[in-house]
Order: C-alpha cells, then sequence, then structure tokens
C-alpha cells in the first residue's frame, strides 16, 4: 500500500510518499510545496498546494492520504490560513478518489517516535533513520509530512485497525487465504 502524507501549511506544505510491503516501509518520494515563495495571495497559494499535491498524486500513485489535522495555532488569522491549506491537501486527494485518514500531532509523533510530545529535531531524526534518508531536508514539513504517512502505514498494518469490507480484510492479511 502507498501512503501520501501531508503536512498543511499555507507557507510551506510539505508531502510525502511511502510504501508498506510485508510491514516493510520505504520511501517513494518527499518535498515541499514554497507556497509564500512562489505566491503572496492566499488563494494563489493554495492553487499552488492543490496543484503541486494532485501532481505528486498523478506521479506516485498512492493507494490512500494521511494528513495532520489542527487544533491549534497562534491566533485566528494563522489557524484559518492553514486550515485552508489543509482543505486544499484534502480536495486534491479527495478528487483523485483517494481515502484520507487525519493523526493529531500527538498521534503522529508517539508512532514514530514513542513520544506524542517528541521535537521536530527527533521526529525528523526517527524518519531519516526509518527510512534510510541520508540528507537532512531543508524543511522539517518535508520529514512531518513523511511522519505522518509513517503513522498511518503503522495503524493500517496494525493488528487492532479493522478492516471496513471484506475486501479490504483480505488486502490486509493476504496470508490468511487458503488456496487449494
Amino acid at each position: 500500500m502507498r501512503i501520501l502524507g501531508i503536512d498543511p501549511g499555507s507557507i510551506v506544505c510539505g508531502y510525502g510518499v511511502v510504501e508498506i510491503i510485508n510491514k516493510k516501509i520505504t520511501l517513494i518520494e518527499y518535498g515541499v510545496v514554497e507556497a509564500k515563495k512562489q505566491h503572496t495571495e492566499l488563494p494563489r497559494r493554495l492553487e499552488a498546494i492543490f496543484n503541486r499535491i494532485g501532481s505528486v498524486i498523478d506521479r506516485a500513485l498512492p493507494d490512500e492520504a494521511s494528513i495532520e489535522s489542527v487544533f491549534f495555532a497562534k491566533n485566528a488569522q494563522s489557524l484559518a490560513k492553514l486550515s485552508h491549506a489543509r482543505a486544499a491537501g484534502m480536495l486534491a486527494a479527495t478528487l483523485k478518489q483517494l481515502p484520507v485518514n487525519e493523526y493529531s500531532a500527538k498521534e503522529v509523533k508517539r508512532a514514530v517516535t514513542g513520544n506524542g510530545n517528541a521535537s521536530k529535531e527527533q521526529v525528523q531524526f526517527m524518519v531519516k533513520t526509518m527510512l534510510n534518508i541520508e540528507e537532512t531536508p531543508d524543511f522539517f514539513d518535508a520529514t512531518d509530512a513523511l511522519a505522518v504517512a509513517i503513522c498511518h502505514a503503522l495503524k493500517a498494518n496494525s493488528p487492532r485497525s479493522r478492516a471496513k469490507s471484506w475486501k479490504q480484510f483480505i488486502e490486509q492479511n493476504p496470508e490468511k487465504i487458503v488456496k487449494k
């Protein structure tokens, strides 16, 4: 299963795609949309995020998307802009028929580091270690997006994860199929 992770932001929006096969997670691609560098007005930044996420989906062909939930921001205006950026990413995934899964920052940090209060540096270190990334990305947003994707990969493949249909159960548990 390929998973797109999105770390929403109206200035810099991170994205990352991982693949999980037989409980092994591998890196497909990652990067950022430097929206504010490209455009000063918010609608154009949202368009840049929407278009880039759509391009990543077309290129990497993920099966599902995961995005970080927004719980707080410095002020109401920041929260509104962050929510708009999040919506642009979610809409890009939804229009490409991808299921979108949401995780809080604490859930993501706990899944990747074991500590829901981990720093961005700790998350980045663990993501780089788990995915064998040698260089340090210029933005935490890229490794945060990969962390969101890893979180979903781990949760979707955990024994506690419940299949929503028989088809999904079979896809998640191919070893349980008896072939004659």
